[in-house]
């Protein structure tokens, strides 16, 4: 990884380098994630690249996001570690648990913070922070995070959305950010070891993201790859990391992909 401009995290840095890993903190950068992707196969396990400005984010299913300069934090963190194909798939979910903590913590007590699934991060029902998961050509993974620290209530990107600092949290962003980051880092690495041990230490890296997760017992609308939907109740996550569904007709499933919006009736 090159040299980058002074860093503006100065706990983090000290957090990450203290695992043994690498920490980059370019001012402006395109996305962290294209990033940390073309140069995985020097880095350590751990690493991570962040910033207060990128210009080129993605989300999942390739939708762009919003980040304005010096307000938004986005990050990614290098996973490489010996799990089996079942556990990366539990990553991006994991990484949305991770991320809910690191959240509510920074927040006003009884603030409601959750997961909507797969990882989106919600406070009040509203996005505050987006995870996409993205496999190197190493085989690594790199877990990039975008989350809303300071951006004001009149100037958020959606009617859907919120920030850290509209929320109620106190701190300037390069403040928040450094707090977020220390936190989302060290529960993430922590859940990386627990899934790769198996037996009761990953069933408990499993049950904490089902008791995060926003969606369970929601009435949801699932947009799904081949262009259908469908309209149900989400009762659970299984082992497989999907959700549960179980639709008007009373059958039940598990749905792995899909786009999923949580139904408000009146």
């Amino acid at each position: 990884m090159s040299t980058p401009a002074p860093p503006t995290f100065p706990t983090s840095r000290a957090a990450v380098d203290a695992a043994g890993a690498v920490f980059a903190a370019p001012a402006t950068t395109g996305s962290t994630n294209a990033d940390l992707l073309a140069v995985a196969s020097e880095q350590p396990h751990g690493s991570v690249l962040v910033t207060l400005d990128q210009t080129a984010g993605r989300g999942r299913l390739d939708r762009s996001w919003s980040a304005p300069a010096g307000e938004t934090l986005a990050a990614s963190v290098l996973v490489r570690a010996d799990l089996d194909d079942r556990d990366r798939g539990w990553l991006p979910l994991v990484a949305g648990a991770a991320m809910r903590d690191a959240v509510a913590a920074l927040l006003p007590t009884g603030s409601e913070v959750a997961v909507k699934w797969p990882n989106d991060v919600q406070i009040g029902g509203r996005k505050v922070c987006g995870i996409l998961c993205q496999v190197a050509a190493d085989g690594s993974i790199v877990v990039g995070a975008g989350v809303n620290l300071t951006i004001p209530a009149d100037r958020l990107p959606t009617p859907t959305a919120t920030s850290l600092a509209v929320e109620g949290a106190s701190g300037a962003a390069d403040d928040l950010a450094d707090r977020v980051l220390v936190a989302f880092h060290r529960a993430v690495l922590e859940a990386v070891v627990a899934l790769a041990a198996g037996g009761p230490a990953a069933g408990s890296v499993r049950s904490h993201v089902r008791s995060a997760c926003g969606t369970i017992g929601q009435q949801v609308r699932i947009e799904l790859p081949d262009g259908t939907h469908v309209e149900a109740e989400a009762t659970g996550i299984d082992d497989e990391g999907r959700i549960t569904i179980r639709d008007r007709a009373g059958v039940s499933r598990g749905v792995a992909v899909g786009d999923l919006t949580h139904l408000r009736y009146a």
